[in-house]
């Protein structure tokens, strides 16, 4: 269930600008990661902060959608997916 903080900004502030916004902390996130990566920077405090960044938009997205249940749905599909493939992974490259 969204925040009624982030449902009261979604109402104030509109869902294009709000929706605009969810790119934009995306992209903030991306930036501070290959910072991390490429450039073996210590960057971690601005990628806590990128990541809360993103995910307050995204419960805004989803409530903006109103898909929170699809999504929650679709994410619990792929995590049993991603662990039967973990599974075939390990079991194909250890001795």
């Amino acid at each position: 269930m969204t925040h009624p903080v982030l449902k009261k900004a979604l109402e104030t502030w509109g869902e294009e600008p709000q929706m605009l916004m969810v790119v934009e902390e995306m992209a903030e996130l991306a930036k501070e990661i290959l910072k991390n990566i490429n450039r073996k920077k210590d960057n971690i405090d601005a990628i806590v902060e990128e990541t809360a960044d993103v995910e307050i938009m995204l419960e805004q997205l989803k409530e903006n959608y109103r898909i929170d249940q699809k999504v929650a749905a679709y994410k619990a599909d792929k995590i049993k997916l991603i662990e039967l493939r973990l599974n075939d992974w390990i079991k194909n490259h250890t001795a």
